[in-house]
């Protein structure tokens, strides 16, 4: 019967101590948005304009940006400037896959479709 109340009890101890722990553990967590980088895109007489912005508002300064033709291949790359912006001339007239890496898991993608375009 000891035995059966020290089980008890270690059962108990062990389920408490799993509740406060993951109660901490979901209280400490960063926000799920930590990594989080918005880039939107659009084209205009020819040319590709993007932006690159972290959810405060800020602007991602020196984002390595890649545009990826259809196939999925590099087609050509750049950089933002200081206003988290970049443009360059439509290089395919295809949906185009463009990735913003901003560092520090900071990575997004948009897909720029061919209808988007113009001619």
């Amino acid at each position: 019967m000891a035995q059966r109340h020290m089980l008890d009890r270690t059962i108990h101890a062990t389920i408490l101590m799993l509740a406060f722990f993951s109660a901490v553990s979901i209280s400490t967590a960063p926000p799920a948005y930590a990594h989080k980088v918005n880039i939107f895109a659009y084209v205009e007489n020819g040319t590709i304009f993007m932006e690159s912005y972290f959810p405060d508002g800020k602007p991602v300064e020196s984002g390595k940006i890649e545009i990826l033709d259809a196939r999925n291949q590099k087609i050509t790359e750049g950089t933002t400037d200081k206003e988290g912006k970049f443009s360059i001339p439509v290089p395919k007239h295809e949906d185009l896959t463009i990735v913003i890496d901003a560092s520090l898991g900071h990575r997004n993608t948009y897909l720029l479709k061919k209808d988007e375009m113009g001619e």
